[in-house]
């Protein structure tokens, strides 16, 4: 991966526009022994990093606390990043005004609950799949090191490969 603070930042531009104020991505967590577990998330993104809330008592707040590595997706869309617990999500207004904005139900069942915690994600790599003029590239990012890659895939839907 080349240094390409350029390629970098328009993919992170264009990675924040597909998200907007949030949405619902599949979080992938697991613990320090490796054993992976997945489950669709309402996500709020606020200030370059994704947030998140979940119970005290559920499985991937016991998993983050192993292990803070985290992986999230949506449509053609890879993130990794590293999960902060950062309190409970009553104690964040301007995650608590976006959620609910976002997820009515869902900030009216959990977000003041006494057992509820809140996550913030920070980004260290993206990639997605790009067709251009039907060709397949793999695009990646690491934005805490501003490095960007565009590589196409040459064996990938070709019938010869």
């Amino acid at each position: 991966m080349k240094d390409c603070r350029t390629g970098c930042i328009r993919m992170m531009e264009n990675i924040w526009n597909d998200i907007g104020e949030g949405r619902h991505m599949v979080l992938s967590t697991s613990r320090s022994d490796g054993l992976v577990s997945s489950r669709m998330m309402s996500v709020v993104a606020l200030d370059g990093h994704l947030y998140f809330q979940t119970f005290s008592s559920s499985r991937k707040h016991l998993q983050l606390k192993e292990n803070p590595h985290v992986a999230l997706c949506f449509g053609d869309t890879q993130i990794e990043g590293s999960a902060e617990q950062v309190g409970r999500p009553m104690e964040h207004d301007a995650f608590c005004n976006a959620f609910k904005r976002l997820y009515p139900s869902a900030f009216e069942r959990y977000t003041a609950l006494e057992s509820e915690r809140l996550y913030k994600v920070t980004i260290t790599r993206v990639e997605r799949w790009r067709y251009i003029d039907d060709r397949p590239f793999l695009e990646i990012a690491d934005p805490t090191l501003g490095t960007y890659s565009l590589q196409e895939q040459e064996h990938i839907g070709r019938a010869d490969a």
